[in-house]
């Protein structure tokens, strides 16, 4: 045998007997954390779309420390494999996996009561006049069923129903009232608004942690900012503008300019709001980009609040509650990272049963003198018959809480 050959043979040995090395350790290793391995899962790995949850959430006993405790991405249906890392007593790292499943067990909501009344001869869908959404479905099959007949006045008793995808059903019974018009001729006594003070509002609720202000619109039309100041108004929320559909474009607000120069020449603290009629994300985005140009000249300190509230429409917009709240977030989201304040807008009802938990600040309307509502709100809109000087008709009254 030539010394080349003697070579080649020595390589070989010397490598087969480090595979056999490496194998062996290889398999002690495993075996070592296999033998480590002490965690117990929870009964349930079952859980809800869209619920908050981390990895510790499904462990009930671990012998050693979690390494990345994240959280878990529950926005879409199906089986999930989670695969993390952990150190145990010994210092040891080892692998883990185990197996979720996310369901959606939420019933569609159809936003309907015992009686439900339309003008005789009115042409109306009733599956597309009453809201029916779902909180993870875009487009739950929303249907009425039984019999009825707009063109004739009567009491018709019918059943709405909606299903989601996940097979998530609602039945409600309900009766639909066909009326006919009044004459011309009959009339209406008149009953005078119960109109609310500014004055009145801030005896009552004005303290060393709130503010008291108003939310404006070219409805107040010419506002005498003197009196305004005089009268004790802190801070004024501004609308800059909205959208209109029928010519597809931007438009900004007839007393918008007028209204944010004086607020600002009176050092009365500004905040926007913008209502929107976007049905995605892109589109959310967008409205911010423009109320960004809109402001940019101007001294806003409070908080610019996404106004989305087209629920007489809502079926037509396919979104599903997530898919809006997601859609408000991109808004606010926009704002924030231009160095602003962002807030939700919208009534108690909707922010209790429509609108998704979220991390910005809530303006919440709700116009009775003590509010029921249970979740956290940086604004209170409290009334929209609110009279002060420097404006003539009404105007809405706001408390801001520091």
């Amino acid at each position: 045998m030539n010394q080349k050959n003697k070579v080649i043979i020595f390589l070989f040995s010397i490598a087969m007997v480090m595979c056999f090395f490496f194998l062996f350790q290889g398999y002690q290793y495993i075996r070592l954390k296999t033998a480590d391995v002490k965690i117990k899962l929870q009964d349930n790995l079952t859980v809800e779309v869209y619920h908050k949850k981390k990895i510790s959430d499904f462990l009930k006993s671990i012998n050693g420390t979690i390494l990345d405790d994240r959280k878990i991405d529950t926005s879409k249906l199906g089986k999930q494999n989670i695969v993390f890392h952990y150190k145990n007593e010994d210092g040891v790292k080892i692998p883990y996996r185990f197996q979720i499943d996310v369901v959606d067990t939420t019933k569609p909501l159809v936003w309907l009561s015992d009686s439900y009344f339309v003008e005789k001869g009115t042409e109306v869908n009733l599956e597309n006049k009453i809201l029916c959404g779902d909180n993870y479905d875009n487009n739950p099959n929303c249907s009425v069923e039984g019999n009825y007949n707009l063109n004739k006045e009567g009491n018709y008793p019918l059943v709405f129903k909606a299903k989601d995808n996940s097979g998530n059903e609602v039945v409600q019974s309900f009766t639909l009232n066909v009326y006919e018009p009044k004459k011309s001729e009959e009339t209406t006594k008149f009953v005078p608004p119960n109109y609310v003070s500014f004055s009145d509002v801030v005896k009552k609720y004005k303290t060393k942690n709130t503010k008291i202000g108003i939310d404006v619109s070219s409805w107040q039309g010419d506002i005498d900012f003197d009196k305004l100041k005089k009268a004790g108004v802190e801070f004024i929320i501004i609308r800059v503008g909205s959208y209109t559909g029928d010519e597809e474009k931007y438009f900004v607000d007839k007393k918008f300019v007028q209204n944010i120069k004086e607020a600002n020449k009176h050092n009365i603290d500004v905040g926007i709001y913008f209502y929107s009629y976007s049905s995605s994300i892109k589109e959310a985005k967008e409205d911010a980009r423009w109320v960004l140009d809109q402001i940019k000249d101007y001294e806003v300190t409070l908080p610019i609040a996404y106004d989305w509230e087209d629920w007489a429409y809502f079926n037509d917009y396919k979104l599903s509650f997530f898919g809006l709240t997601s859609m408000a977030e991109a808004f606010l989201e926009e704002i924030e990272k231009n160095g602003y304040d962002g807030m939700l807008y919208s009534s108690k009802t909707y922010l209790e049963n429509i609108w998704f938990p979220t991390k910005y600040d809530i303006w919440l309307a709700h116009y009775v003198d003590e509010t029921s509502y249970n979740g956290n709100y940086k604004f209170w809109q409290l009334t929209d018959k609110g009279k002060v000087d420097g404006i003539n008709g009404t105007v809405d009254i706001n408390i801001m809480y520091q």
